[in-house]
């Protein structure tokens, strides 16, 4: 078996705001947060979301799931 040779790219970052307990995030489940940051950083990094082959992603405190 051979390993790609593909360059890694990180070509965006974002992160989801800090809400407060029972706050005006309460009714956003841990994944509809995360798809929206996720719908961020692929607009941010002007990239159609299509050629996105990966997406690293991390959950603290993941209330709702």
């Amino acid at each position: 078996m051979s390993i790609p040779n593909d360059p890694i790219v990180i070509v965006s970052a974002v992160r989801t705001p800090m809400g407060g307990l029972q706050g005006d995030l309460k009714s956003l489940t841990a994944p509809q947060l995360g798809a929206a940051a996720i719908r961020a950083a692929v607009e941010r990094a002007c990239v159609a979301a299509d050629s996105v082959d990966q997406v690293l992603f991390g959950c603290v405190l993941p209330a709702g799931l």
